[in-house]
């Protein structure tokens, strides 16, 4: 579990559903890392965990695509990495 906390302007990761497998093992589209801006944290009343009992923070995102921004509701999946979720931007190392 992370000790950051959501808050509106951070920047996070959104994780992109990627476009259905073909029945020939192909797909258009795979899921990926898009950069997105937390326009909006949902508060949702209390604790909100996942069957890991992991905290699950709701937000509004604004995603930002090679062919433009939308926006979505999407909740924090640090371990997973779902398509349709978000989570911190991975650390890269230093000397990279």
């Amino acid at each position: 579990m992370t000790s950051q906390q959501p808050s509106v302007g951070r920047i996070v990761h959104y994780v992109s559903y990627g476009t259905p497998v073909r029945p020939d093992g192909s797909q258009a589209f795979k899921s990926q890392c898009r950069a997105a801006i937390i326009a909006e944290v949902i508060d949702v009343g209390g604790p909100y965990v996942n069957t890991e009992d992991v905290p699950m923070e709701p937000a509004t995102l604004c995603v930002l695509n090679p062919t433009g921004l939308f926006f979505r509701e999407a909740e924090h999946d640090e371990h997973d990495k779902a398509g349709g979720t978000w989570h911190w931007p991975e650390r890269v190392p230093e000397g990279m």
